[in-house]
């Protein structure tokens, strides 16, 4: 009878997840192995419909190609520097907006919750032209303002990746504040009061309640945003398209250009294939090395 029951849940069980088991096979599973199969292939305009197998090369133009280097360089800028800039800022924010004391605190978090209310396009879109060098309110009015240099991503790789990363982070900032802040909210203050008795100051409750505290919140939001953002594709197609030159091009922005500029959609599912790998290789070393999921265990 026992047996009978167990059975019936462990159906029951499949059948919750059956529906999240389907969604991933269609959504993630069968177009990585359509692009793996189409990147052995001669696919492109002129081929669509008649292609032929040519086996590895479309990797092999990839790796005999002078910029693939110089594409993981400029990926790994642009994850990382939006990635620690945007933690940063918005764990910052959090903690400011965690202060007990601190008051007209839901006026401050509607306000800074802004960027969020917006279209990410739309965003963008104002953004390229807050950044035109001279007439841009940045360069016209608010740079000069601070005593701070124009930028021209024109011209400059360097200002290229500030503007990137800076209007990157002004997207994303309140995503990381409401994660960091939810997560801080759940402390209990009591534990904050126990350690002021125990004479603890500021720093002692940051690293020995605070930061262990948020473990499992850091190690999240850091492996989700690390792939979201490599893979992120519209601020450096709308900003800067991969210029100048291709000094800020990234895999998926050239794998893009590929397919829907160029029409080598063979090629292009080749980048797509290696910035997968590279996501996963990346993504391994960091957890084994960082530990950054030993929270979860």
């Amino acid at each position: 009878m026992t047996s009978s029951k167990n059975g019936k849940n462990e159906d029951n069980g499949f059948l919750y997840i059956l529906p999240i088991l389907i969604l991933t096979i269609f959504v993630f599973i069968l177009p990585l192995v359509y692009a793996l199969y189409i990147s052995f292939t001669n696919m492109n305009l002129f081929h669509l419909f008649n292609y032929n197998i040519v086996g590895l090369k479309n990797y092999a133009i990839i790796f005999e190609c002078g910029y693939f280097w110089e594409l993981i360089k400029n990926t790994l800028i642009w994850t990382l520097g939006s990635l620690v800039t945007m933690m940063s800022l918005g764990f910052l924010l959090a903690l400011i907006l965690n202060q007990r004391d601190l008051k007209g605190k839901s006026i401050f978090y509607a306000f800074l919750i802004l960027p969020w209310a917006f279209p990410g396009f739309i965003s963008l879109l104002i953004w390229q032209g807050l950044w035109v060098d001279p007439y841009g309110m940045m360069n016209k009015l608010i740079l000069p303002m601070l005593h701070l240099p124009r930028i021209n991503s024109l011209i400059s790789t360097t200002d290229a990746w500030i503007e990137l990363i800076l209007t990157n982070d002004w997207l994303s900032f309140p995503y990381f504040m409401t994660v960091f802040y939810s997560s801080l909210q759940s402390i209990p203050h009591e534990l904050y009061d126990l350690a002021e008795l125990d004479g603890a100051g500021t720093l002692t409750k940051f690293f020995r309640i605070t930061l262990p505290s948020l473990k499992r919140t850091i190690a999240f939001v850091f492996i989700t945003s690390f792939v979201f953002t490599w893979n992120n594709f519209y601020p450096i197609f709308i900003l800067t398209g991969g210029g100048p030159g291709i000094s800020t091009e990234t895999f998926i922005v050239y794998a893009y250009e590929e397919a829907f500029d160029y029409s080598n959609f063979a090629l292009a599912s080749a980048w797509s294939v290696i910035s997968t790998i590279f996501v996963i290789i990346l993504g391994l070393i960091v957890i084994k090395y960082t530990h950054i999921l030993d929270s979860f265990s």
